[in-house]
């Protein structure tokens, strides 16, 4: 990391500030905006000559977060975008040598410690996990969820961030999480560009937000374009402001506090930041900073020229009215220095970003040459010419990537396939041993790992009283929930109908009213929002359930989930998590929007999350007493046809846990593996009373979760006995089936036992339509369970099992 930064931006104290004070002050943030500025210069430079990949930068709003920086506290949250870096290098998030660190991808830690080199550039977050996973000390960092590209992404996040502090503050039994908040004193800053507040997921959180009144300070970094549309054709008026003033708290009731301020005058923005944040603070509402006449001095990205799409007159106004032009003119009418005094100021930025620029560069390449000449004394010791050969190709390039590296080491490997000697093997030792560093460095952390990982919860059995209960299976999850907000002070629970009547299907019902409106609560109709609140507040350490009503309705809070929470882990190299569980219920009941299984969907964009699909509600109270106890994401879908159907109570209801990944035999049999998960596992055991009438005996297994998938290996151990595998399930074909099919017969090695093809069952290609008799002909059936199964059999020995059609 770099040692060299010079301190950060001064927070303003009128009442303490003496002339010298202050002169210093806004002579040390002109220098934080000159470095920044040259960052950027010198970035696009880079990127340009191929030393980085891309380059986008956030020249045009240096002054602007500068003064943001000043009231930026410890125990805050920023939740941003990639136009940040002024912001970043004057609150200590980042600094120059990280940036550039970044710019290359450099997947040390120490260099780039947002994300070991997994982000693009500009894309910011603190380290808010030790080494173990355990969390740091959030009131001694200023803090930043990690950043996403997608523009207007970071909102809902923000609002969970946001609600933490509310929470915090109205929950006295959490007084003790003192390392996560100062009773609920942190505001949550958000920043957006005026092109993305037309997304949809702005409009979400940011109306949530004036229904919680929650600190939530969002400014606006206002350029009049996205890319190269003008504002004329993103938003009403073309003033983000003029569209939102409806949101204004006035005496009709809560809401904003507007604020609009141009983004090239230094004082207005430290005295408007100053005010707007103080009634953030102290009376804890939201506020909304509209910055506007900012500019773009180097265009949108390395990708393109701003000079195509805009005109002459527009940029002779940037060139005047560009902040850090407009802050030195300032500085130099206010006498508060002279054009001498800022020329060295200047110099001396120009010197200090280049050499931490090249500080970056020199530890990014030196950290491969390392490699590199292992590769090549490896391969040149090697009596053969083509490994000669290799060795000076790779000895000739003078800067060489990872790749360069390891393409021409496995090419070797493949030209000495028939060649055997001791330094060959030391090649392939060598080579085994850097898969292991490689995967370090790209590959790991998809999940944090750390001491709280489900996978290290207890297992603890399901336990029955002799007389136990028949209960509806909404009752078991009720009693669940209940139990586990009786032991965990940071549990809850929120989304659409859940508070008041304990949601549609009744599992918090009662619950509200026990444990209080400030732990199980209500939403409006927002699901990207329902999950970004989910997020924000999980980073600051609590532990919420966010419903989304129906699992149809998930495509409404995808974006959030992929974008945002299951890759978090791994973007950030395991320096945040999140531990969301997000409760949904579907499969089987009528219509097209009420009956779907996008299980394809959900395990292509959900990787990072734990996908569980309980057969039963017994199962699914396991599943959150696992999850509760672990510090892990997750998604649970309840079987929506299954909340009125008999079970036991548990007599251990929130003691007993389901271990995530491992799948159970429900019934044995020697004749076919049929493999299934929630709602069609009951017409599977259905079908098995019929097919053992007509001579044919399955196994049946619930996978019970997908993600992680079987890793007991009991789907490829049973294949070892039937060597006829069948997997059932809702999803269309190809989905989740196919997902299926990879694990079991590729991973598991279950291919080599099969003595015939493997076979699905899934739903038609299309959403069902409404009706019993829409679901006959849509999905599996119990007929078609046991009419499939059977011509398996019949394949297998026609004679004993003739042909029904």
């Amino acid at each position: 990391m770099s040692d060299t930064n010079l301190k950060h931006t001064d927070p303003i104290d009128a009442s303490k500030l003496s002339f010298d004070d202050f002169k210093a002050m806004v002579l040390n943030d002109y220098r934080i905006v000159r470095e920044s500025r040259e960052a950027s210069v010198i970035g696009r430079k880079e990127a340009l000559t191929g030393k980085a990949k891309f380059g986008i930068f956030g020249d045009g709003k240096e002054v602007a977060q500068i003064a943001m920086a000043k009231v930026f506290r410890k125990g805050d949250w920023r939740s941003g975008y990639y136009r940040d870096q002024t912001f970043a290098f004057a609150t200590g998030i980042s600094n120059v040598y990280e940036f550039f660190s970044q710019m290359y991808a450099h997947p040390d830690i120490e260099a780039e410690p947002a994300s070991g080199g997994r982000m693009m550039n500009g894309h910011f977050a603190t380290r808010e996990l030790n080494d173990d996973g355990s969390w740091v000390n959030q009131m001694e960092l200023k803090n930043s969820s990690a950043d996403i590209s997608t523009t207007g992404g970071q909102i809902p996040r923000l609002l969970g961030l946001a609600q933490a502090s509310k929470v915090y503050r109205k929950n006295s039994d959490l007084d003790y999480l003192t390392h996560f908040s100062n009773k609920g004193n942190e505001v949550a800053f958000g920043t957006i560009g005026n092109a993305s507040t037309s997304e949809g997921v702005f409009f979400e959180a940011f109306n949530a937000a004036g229904v919680l009144q929650v600190p939530m300070a969002i400014s606006v970094w206002d350029d009049g374009y996205g890319i190269s549309v003008p504002s004329k054709y993103q938003t009403t008026k073309e003033d983000i402001s003029e569209v939102l003033r409806g949101f204004q708290r006035d005496e009709k009731g809560d809401g904003y506090e507007i604020f609009k301020v141009r983004g090239w005058d230094y004082p207005g923005l430290c005295e408007t930041y100053e005010q707007a944040i103080q009634v953030c603070r102290e009376e804890h509402v939201p506020v909304f900073i509209h910055v506007t006449e900012m500019t773009q001095p180097q265009g949108h990205s390395t990708s393109g020229s701003h000079e195509r799409y805009k005109s002459k007159e527009r940029l002779a106004w940037e060139a005047e009215y560009d902040c850090v032009v407009q802050m030195r003119k300032w500085i130099l009418e206010s006498a508060i220095a002279d054009e001498d005094q800022l020329l060295a100021i200047e110099a001396k930025a120009k010197v200090f970003v280049k050499g931490e620029q090249k500080r970056a560069w020199r530890d990014y390449v030196e950290a491969f040459n390392r490699e590199s000449k292992e590769a090549v004394e490896l391969l040149r010791a090697i009596d053969h010419d083509d490994a000669k050969k290799l060795a000076t190709e790779l000895e000739t390039i003078k800067e060489p990537s990872l790749k360069n590296i390891y393409s021409i080491v496995r090419k070797g490997v493949r030209k000495l396939r028939f060649y055997l000697s001791d330094e060959k093997s030391l090649l392939l030792q060598w080579y085994k041993a850097k898969k292991v560093i490689n995967y370090e460095r790209y590959n790991s952390m998809l999940f944090t790992n750390s001491a709280e990982s489900p996978s290290l919860v207890k297992e603890v059995p399901v336990h029955y009283d002799s007389d136990a209960r028949l209960v509806d299976g909404r009752e078991v999850l009720n009693a669940c929930f209940s139990a586990n907000f009786e032991r965990e002070p940071r549990l809850l629970a929120f989304g659409e109908d859940v508070g008041a009547i304990g949601d549609v299907n009744q599992g918090f019902a009662g619950l509200q009213a026990k444990f209080g409106e400030h732990r199980i609560f209500d939403t409006g109709i927002r699901e990207s929002a329902i999950i970004g609140q989910g997020v924000g507040m999980a980073l600051r350490g609590l532990k919420p359930i966010a419903e989304i009503q129906y699992l149809d309705y998930l495509l409404y809070g995808l974006t959030v989930l992929s974008d945002d929470l299951a890759c978090l882990s791994y973007r950030t190299k395991g320096g945040q998590k999140a531990p969301l569980i997000v409760r949904t219920r579907g499969h089987r009941l009528e219509g097209i929007w009420h009956s779907g299984s996008p299980m394809a969907m959900i395990l292509g964009s959900l990787r990072g999350m734990h996908i569980c699909v309980p057969r039963n509600m017994t199962q699914a109270a396991g599943m959150y007493n696992t999850l509760i106890r672990s510090d892990e994401p997750a998604l649970i879908i309840e079987c929506l046809n299954g909340y009125r159907l008999k079970e036991r109570m548990p007599s251990n209801v929130g003691e007993f846990t389901v271990s995530l990944g491992k799948a159970e035999i429900l019934r044995e049999g020697s004749d076919i593996t049929v493999v299934s998960y929630g709602s069609t596992l009951r017409l599977v055991q259905e079908a098995a009373l019929e097919l053992e009438q007509l001579g044919v005996f399955i196994e049946i297994i619930d996978a019970q979760t997908l993600q992680p998938f079987d890793e007991g290996h009991i789907c490829a151990a049973s294949l070892n006995k039937t060597n006829k595998l069948l997997v059932v399930d809702e999803d269309v074909p190809g989905g989740a089936s196919a997902f299926i099919l990879q694990h079991i017969l590729e991973e598991q090695g279950g291919y080599f036992s099969l003595d015939g093809q493997p076979k699905t069952l899934s739903a038609k290609a299309h959403r069902p339509p409404y009706g019993s008799d829409g679901d006959y002909f849509t999905k599996p059936s119990v007929d078609d369970i046991i009419e499939i199964t059977y011509k398996m059999m019949h394949e297998f020995n026609p004679i004993k099992f003739p042909a029904l059609y």
